[in-house]
């Protein structure tokens, strides 16, 4: 960490008037080509950067042809780059997606787990209902990744080794697009089963920054000299910001996010603390950035998804991106409160950071 917010909490819990527990951070806050702005904490913290990941997993999948082969529209592509809430619609498409592909439940290499909708839980223990890997909130990907094994003629049955035809293709991507070398990408086996990659954060930033970029080049004087990578990148903004019910669910963070902004930025959440987001050109006002998109990352040390959401909307605030009412519609996680088993408030969560402008010579 960076020896300046060393001793700075990027996000503070109060109870009553009391600090109860503090939560440590970091930011990285890029233009469309890469160059840090803003900054706290280390920005070149390596990060697992978990589900996060996922729109550059999909554009691996989406760059084998799988996306016209089997006819996959955009609300699919949103859940491949989603952690979905296992909702009946969720599943449903899930189900749907798995028959363009002639491929069963039991091809899934993901398990089940306790949803991450409380509504959707209190359902299944009131159905006695068993999930299995259609409910696992990374269901979208596993039949993405299934899809692309198809489309490469791979098999089906190993997708998810890091060996894997498919899984090479997928280890170049994300480097690529992060602009490292394929060795400047670490790996690990993610919760569902699947590899998942950690990186400098700023390249995180660096990512989505290139999603708002292409969804700008798409819709400029220049659409139609765009690149197929740059068209697969605004294919994926554009499914993730039409669909955001697809990539998270009802009351959480992700949708509400890009609901509130209606399609000026595209964000996604990675286990244990880290987001990132891409803003377009036009949904901010940075000044060193104007006219061009931007992109931001964050990671906590200790994986608080609260203080996470609350650190997240304290950065759009402060980079004054969106406007005010798009802001204030998204209060509940920039300032939430905290209330015991009466209801009573007890307390609440502070974003207590201060972004760092980064010069240049």
């Amino acid at each position: 960490m960076a020896a300046t917010d060393a001793s700075v909490p990027a996000a503070t819990v109060y109870r009553g008037g009391l600090i109860e527990t503090t939560h440590a951070a970091h930011v990285a806050v890029v233009d469309a080509d890469g160059r840090l702005h803003y900054t706290f904490g280390d920005p070149r913290r390596v990060t697992l950067v978990r589900s996060a990941a996922k729109p550059a997993q999909a554009l691996a999948v989406a760059e084998t042809g799988a996306l016209e082969r089997f006819g996959f529209d955009d609300a699919d592509l949103a859940l491949m780059c989603g952690s979905n809430s296992s909702e009946d619609r969720h599943i449903e498409r899930i189900l749907h997606m798995l028959a363009k592909v002639s491929a069963q439940e039991s091809d899934m290499r993901c398990g089940p787990h306790v949803p991450l909708s409380d509504a959707v839980y209190r359902s299944w223990i009131k159905r006695d209902f068993t999930p299995g890997p259609i409910c696992s909130n990374c269901s979208g990907k596993h039949v993405g990744m299934i899809a692309g094994a198809r489309a490469i003629d791979a098999p089906v049955a190993d997708y998810h080794l890091p060996e894997h035809p498919l899984q090479a293709r997928v280890r170049h991507t994300v480097a690529e697009i992060c602009d490292l070398p394929d060795d400047g990408v670490q790996w690990a086996i993610d919760g569902c089963n699947l590899p998942t990659p950690a990186f400098p954060l700023d390249r995180l930033a660096r990512l989505y920054a290139k999603l708002a970029d292409a969804a700008d080049a798409l819709t400029g004087p220049a659409r139609a000299a765009a690149s197929p990578r740059t068209q697969a990148l605004a294919r994926i903004y554009r499914a993730m910001t039409s669909y955001p019910e697809m990539v998270a669910g009802e009351g959480r963070f992700c949708t509400a996010l890009m609901e509130a902004f209606e399609g000026a930025l595209v964000g996604k959440v990675g286990a244990d603390g880290s987001y990132a987001i891409g803003v377009r050109a036009s949904g901010h006002a940075v000044p060193q950035c104007a006219g061009r998109a931007i992109g931001l990352a964050v990671k906590m040390e200790d994986g608080n998804a609260t203080a996470l959401y609350a650190v997240v909307m304290e950065v759009l605030t402060q980079l004054d991106i969106g406007t005010p009412a798009q802001r204030a519609a998204l209060q509940q996680f920039h300032a939430p409160q905290i209330r015991n088993t009466k209801g009573v408030e007890t307390g609440g969560v502070k974003a207590t950071l201060t972004l760092r402008p980064c010069t240049h010579g």
